[in-house]
């Protein structure tokens, strides 16, 4: 590898050919600041924060210029200083600056870089503002432009990684703002939900809809029985939002903090994830043996669930029919829990916390009612379960470890890994390779699903038969994955696909990390393996195995597949179209805006 000698702030610095003066950099512990820069998605030098000085004298913008043999950068000179300086000013000359009311105060990017560039609440660049023209249209999050920055990282990771597209930059000039098509409101348009926007931007300009008031009413409401679940990778991001390091399992304080917010009981999401694999193995094995529909791909991301129905209309004949573990939590909360614990079902608010923004949408979609109540009421992600305990004044660092109630509480390392991308795939393999050989596995670990490449294939010998699998996560390595499988370019039986690249752990709902640290961390890594380690040090690893699943068929579902099972547990799915509006006033003239 041809490699290159430069100085930084006068340290020599030896880097690859190829290399940006930001990454070389790094390799001298200099840390350049940057807004729109994310590593390989968004490479654009637009924001021009990260500018630095060549020894010549020239300002150059340090994440999209190569180094060059000899080279003498400066990163802290006063030239520099001064320029990111105005830079900043003149970001934030049109900015909406409520910022202690904003949800993003004391972790926004832009508020961080202009505390440690001095740059105060000056009027030397006031002038109009941009428009505070906030659209509510999406199920799971709000836009408020007045906060918007234009560094284009939403446009990016929206097109870029997902491969949907549907928000741009419109106009120009002063104008220039991020949206859809023709103004569409985000709800108007085939966006899955996801929340990969939310996830990266830098400012207060997407975040989540806050239900946080609305559990707290609940919780205060006498009359009611509130019940909460938390997914298996809320446990893996939590404690982020409280300074501990990326990885820190909080499971035992996350479940204490819930039992002194006010949660009548407590619950995991485990459960469901276990209850999930048997109803998803079942269906797996009767398509194999009985000529259905392959192949059988997952339905617990519903982001990747909405997603095809918008673009893969024709494959939604493949989505297992199984509810996803948060929807089957509901179903049985409010069914067989009811029943045990003698409440009207109509007096439950059944509470969800998610990773997951999409899960917002999920809550309201058809035939997830189960019981005649919605399944799940609320829906809130890892971010809003935070804001609750910081607003509650509960000392989360300070907690004991805690267990989640019986019986809804109990899981098994197989669910556990539900967070992680594979982690589906590998639970549901545990479960059908048993029932399908009747022999127990001499090693739990499918180690060929694991990791955070987008897409894995594995082939496992099964009683004498070759079962092809496929795991993809983000719904742009979806769509590669999908248009092999249509062009008979590859064949498989079964497929996990996760809505968000890594899995659950990279949520849309999840902690959010400024750009530095999602540029040299491996956040999802690191969030996975708490998952993986949880499920390595669980006595009951397979879902078939746990004794409160086994409880629930035993008294109350019957078996997989039974007709009470398939009513409570299983769904229907809406072939969508793209998105069609009519944009000429003119009668008859209609525009079809497509697949933008």
């Amino acid at each position: 590898m041809e490699t290159i000698n430069l100085k930084i702030n006068g340290i020599a610095v030896t880097a690859p050919k190829g290399t940006t003066i930001l990454e070389a950099a790094r390799l001298a512990h200099i840390e350049i600041p940057t807004l729109c820069f994310l590593k390989e998605i968004n490479e654009i030098g637009a924001c021009r924060i990260c500018i630095v000085e060549l020894k010549n004298g020239k300002l150059v913008t340090s994440c999209v210029y190569p180094i060059e043999e000899g080279m003498e950068v400066f990163t802290n000179t006063p030239k520099v200083l001064d320029s990111r300086k105005k830079t900043l000013q003149l970001l934030l000359s049109n900015h909406n600056r409520s910022c202690l009311s904003c949800v993003r105060s004391g972790h926004c990017e832009l508020q961080e870089l202009a505390h440690e560039l001095g740059v105060e609440d000056e009027a030397y660049y006031d002038g109009e503002k941009t428009p505070s023209e906030i659209d509510y249209s999406a199920a799971h999050m709000i836009r408020d432009n007045s906060k918007c920055i234009l560094c284009r990282r939403c446009v990016a990771v929206c097109d870029n990684i997902q491969g949907i597209g549907v928000i741009g930059a419109n106009h120009r000039g002063f104008a220039t703002d991020i949206g859809s098509a023709f103004e569409m409101g985000l709800g108007e348009t085939s966006c899955v939900s996801c929340g990969q926007c939310i996830a990266v931007c830098p400012t207060g300009a997407l975040t989540e809809k806050d239900y946080t008031g609305d559990v707290f009413a609940a919780i205060a409401d006498p009359a009611k029985h509130v019940i909460v679940q938390t997914a298996p990778a809320v446990r893996a991001g939590l404690g982020e939002e409280f300074g501990l390091p990326i990885g820190t399992d909080v499971e035992g304080k996350m479940a204490a903090a819930l039992r002194r917010l006010g949660f009548d009981k407590v619950f995991d999401t485990n459960f469901s994830a276990d209850l999930t694999i048997m109803e998803e193995a079942h269906e797996f094995l009767d398509r194999v043996q009985n000529g259905g529909v392959l192949p059988l791909i997952t339905s617990c991301s519903p982001g990747w669930v909405k997603y095809c129905e918008h673009y893969f209309p024709d494959m939604t004949e493949n989505l297992s029919s199984c509810k996803s573990p948060q929807q089957m939590f509901g179903a049985i909360a409010k069914s067989y829990y009811a029943e045990k614990a003698g409440i009207d079902p109509k007096n439950i608010v059944s509470v969800s916390v998610m990773p997951c923004t999409a899960k917002k949408f999920e809550i309201g979609r058809d035939d997830q009612d189960a019981n005649g109540v919605p399944d799940v009421d609320i829906s809130i992600t890892t971010r809003e379960l935070a804001r609750m305990i910081k607003k509650s004044g509960i000392r989360f660092l300070d907690l004991p470890d805690e267990k989640f109630d019986d019986p809804l509480g109990l899981g098994t390392g197989a669910a556990v890994i539900f967070g992680a991308t594979g982690g589906v795939m590998e639970a549901a393999l545990r479960t059908a390779v048993e029932t399908l050989t009747g022999e127990e596995l001499p090693k739990l670990d499918f180690e060929e699903v694991r990791g955070t490449k987008g897409i894995k294939e594995a082939t496992y010998n099964v009683a004498g038969m070759d079962v092809k699998v496929a795991v993809a996560s983000g719904l742009g390595n979806a769509k590669e994955l999908l248009e092999k499988v249509k062009s008979g370019e590859a064949d498989y039986h079964f497929i996990e696909i996760m809505g968000c690249p890594g899995g659950c752990v990279n949520g849309g709902g999840q902690p959010q990390q400024p750009g530095y640290v999602r540029n040299t961390t491996d956040i999802r890594g690191l969030r996975a393996k708490v998952l993986y380690n949880i499920d390595s040090a669980n006595p009951i690893r397979k879902s078939h195995e746990n004794p409160a699943i086994k409880e629930l068929y035993s008294t109350y579902l019957g078996e997989p597949g039974s007709e009470r099972a398939h009513h409570l547990l299983h769904t229907t799915y809406v072939k969508r179209t793209i998105n069609k509006k009519i944009v000429n006033e003119k009668p008859n003239i209609a525009i079809e805006v497509g697949d933008y």
